[in-house]
């Protein structure tokens, strides 16, 4: 093997937590609401994505310094420092939005393959949602059930790196001109109806309290230490990067396409049965494949995340191969079968899910900046008062969207 290979190998192998987090965030409800935002809004709200990638650079060095420094994952140091209740509230909260979100992610994934495939299918409708949910649900199943960490982040780096060629590959055949890019990078929100929703929505599914908690779990599972602090900062910096680069090119192809034609995103399906006739089959079909390496790289971390919180809630190393995880893994699939059996619209259920997930960001971010005052606990490395004044100011703001949200749940309902 040349030395490329083995340099480029040994990068991969370094940022694995940050391509966890990629594979969980950037999945097919971050893609619709940038798709929804695109369309409805062009590219004005591209500083709502900067912002929010800014903001998660910094929380996820603040959440993994601590476990390099202490040794101790978020969710146990929620218990051993704060109690029990604590702990369990702030699980409680996580594995629930970890089920809606399943459920979301799989709906969207079903639609959108059911509609690319009608000229596939003699009866024109298309592979049944079911059929496909029971498909990438099993396949998903299998490749989890006696996986292992490691082997999880190769089959991640494989599906982010699908999912960045296709998305990047749809930008360029329909991307709207840089001037457009740059004005949206100033801020403001759209007086629209449910701007503040998608708003909202954009900044929850990259700010979600989830992300900080496993991204302290999954810095523990490679067994960084305080010497791998520079190796943590390129990781987040990979990861913060990756999720911008992404979110940025699925909201230019709808703004490319959709918005100059007055063209909006309501339902998964939209972006094929609108982008289609705009931008050719070809460039659609590349966009499916990015959509679907977009689902199953966010259903992985998806289905393997709540043994991985309850584990180390426990203090227990994960065991997927566990007949516990095994059970658990199971039902999240099975969750995916809701949407297709019983109906219902996935792209409003991801978006709503996103803003609520701010909620319980402010809690997890201000226990983790109590947490880090403590010479007790981080002796000589406390947080310096800059850093706590960012962390707050990052903490205010989210209660601040959050409030948002809410109201533009409220207005929509």
């Amino acid at each position: 093997m040349s030395s490329f290979w083995k340099k480029a190998l040994f990068f991969l192998s370094t940022i694995g937590p940050g391509l966890f987090l990629v594979g969980y965030n950037i999945g097919t409800g971050s893609i619709t609401t940038m798709a929804s935002a695109g369309a409805s809004h062009g590219m004005i709200l591209s500083w709502a994505v900067l912002l929010s990638c800014i903001c998660t650079y910094i929380l996820i060095v603040f959440f993994g310094r601590y476990t390099l420094i202490t040794g101790e994952s978020s969710l146990q140091a929620f218990r051993l420092h704060f109690g029990k209740p604590a702990a369990l509230f702030v699980l409680v909260v996580l594995i629930f939005t970890e089920m809606v979100s399943s459920i979301g992610v799989m709906a969207i994934i079903t639609d959108v393959v059911k509609e690319w495939s009608r000229p596939l299918t003699p009866s024109g409708e298309g592979i049944s949602t079911i059929i496909l949910a029971l498909a990438f649900g099993g396949m998903l199943v299998y490749l989890l059930f006696g996986g292992k960490y490691s082997f999880i982040e190769k089959l991640l780096a494989l599906f982010v790196g699908l999912m960045a060629v296709c998305f990047l590959a749809t930008a360029v055949m329909v991307i709207p001109d840089a001037g457009t890019v740059i004005r949206g990078l100033v801020p403001s929100i759209p007086e629209e109806a449910n701007a503040g929703l998608i708003v909202a929505g954009m900044l929850g599914t990259t700010m979600g309290g989830v992300l900080y908690v496993a991204r302290s779990i999954t810095v523990k599972e490679k067994q960084w230490g305080v010497a791998d602090l520079k190796l943590e900062k390129r990781d987040a910096f990979v990861s913060s990067f990756l999720m911008f680069f992404l979110s940025i090119s699925v909201m230019a192809a709808a703004a490319g396409t959709l918005h100059p034609k007055g063209l909006h995103v309501e339902n998964a399906i939209d972006m094929i049965q609108l982008l289609e006739p705009l931008a050719g089959r070809f460039a659609v079909s590349v966009f499916v494949v990015g959509l679907v390496c977009a689902g199953l790289s966010s259903l992985f971390p998806h289905y393997m995340l709540v043994p991985l919180l309850l584990a180390d809630y426990h203090g227990k190393p994960m065991d997927l191969s566990s007949k516990w995880s095994k059970g658990i893994i199971v039902f999240y699939a099975a969750l995916g079968l809701v949407v297709p059996i019983f109906g219902g619209r996935p792209v409003m259920v991801m978006i709503v899910t996103q803003a609520l997930a701010l909620i319980i960001t402010p809690i997890v971010l201000t226990l983790m900046a109590i947490l880090q005052t403590r010479r007790s606990i981080m002796g000589e490395h406390v947080a310096k008062p800059a850093t706590l004044a960012i962390v707050a100011a990052i903490t205010l703001f989210t209660v601040f969207m959050t409030v948002i949200g809410l109201i533009g749940i409220a207005d929509l309902l």
